[in-house]
């Protein structure tokens, strides 16, 4: 894997990648056949559709079946446990093989409902301090619930947001979580709004994090940094998807901290994903 990763990474020097907009020559993209997202990959955060969940559970998950969805990543339970919440998805047709946890919670029970809910993949969502210390203590933790949820036969991960790409007390809190776990316990989640809004290239956390990245979440940026739904602003996520698809992403999740209407944020990040061509 090593070798691989330095020349994957060799390779990426020599090709220059480092803008996300990078486009490839013409006639490489002429010449090439187009790629496209299986259906059963796109999946959608469902605090997304927080609001809509609180106020009609059933009718919400309905209405992403009819849409298209067959995947879900879960974000709480809505009130509901976790067998009721499975009795759900399972009537809908709809998997879900990933969940956002707080590793500050009983491990016991977070595993206990993962197995229940049919989950394969927990990711811990969002973390920040204000010294370097305070971050690898955060990595030593998150470690340690890494190697416990692998042991009972689950993978956990970590979600980024912007703050984890600025320097704190002169070092990225993004490194020192990458360098502070073990790809063994911990992989990566990269949500490619925040990335880009910090102004990193998510193109190269991936190639710097060889085989460790499973899953993107998929939400738009304007120019002047607004978040749109997935294909209505300037991130080219073809252009990202097409040099990482080697990586084997396993989830491309639709997701929008804010919609205006939740439903519409869902069938246009489906529909956009389903139809890209790269």
């Amino acid at each position: 894997m090593e070798l691989s990763r330095r020349s994957m990474l060799r390779g990426a020097a020599a090709a220059g990648v480092a803008a996300v907009a990078l486009p490839g020559t013409a006639a490489a993209a002429s010449s090439r056949p187009k790629l496209r997202i299986p259906r059963d990959k796109i999946s959608i955060q469902l605090y997304t559709l927080r609001s809509n969940l609180q106020n009609d559970l059933e009718g919400t998950l309905s209405a992403l079946a009819d849409i298209g969805y067959q995947r879900v990543e879960l974000a709480g339970t809505y009130g509901r446990s976790a067998a009721e919440f499975r009795k759900l998805l399972d009537k809908y047709h709809i998997q879900a093989p990933s969940s956002h946890i707080n590793i500050g919670d009983d491990i016991n029970k977070l595993i206990a409902d993962a197995k229940i809910l049919g989950n394969q993949k927990l990711v811990h969502p969002y973390e920040n301090h204000g010294t370097a210390a305070g971050w690898k203590a955060f990595a030593t933790r998150l470690e340690a619930a890494g190697q416990t949820i692998r042991e009972a036969g689950f993978t956990l991960g970590y979600h980024n947001h912007d703050h984890e790409f600025r320097k704190v007390e002169g070092q990225r809190p993004w490194d020192l979580i990458t360098k502070g776990t073990t790809h063994r316990n911990v992989h990566l989640q990269i949500d490619l709004f925040w990335a880009v809004h910090a102004g990193a290239d998510p193109i190269w956390l991936v190639y710097e994090n060889y085989g460790r990245v499973l899953h993107y979440h998929v939400k738009d940026r304007t120019k002047d940094g607004k978040m749109v739904d997935p294909g209505k602003g300037v991130i080219d996520f073809g252009n990202i998807f097409r040099r990482t698809w080697h990586e084997g992403i396993d989830q491309f999740i639709v997701e929008h901290d804010e919609p205006t209407d939740a439903l519409v944020t869902a069938k246009t990040g489906f529909d956009y994903l389903a139809n890209l061509r790269f």
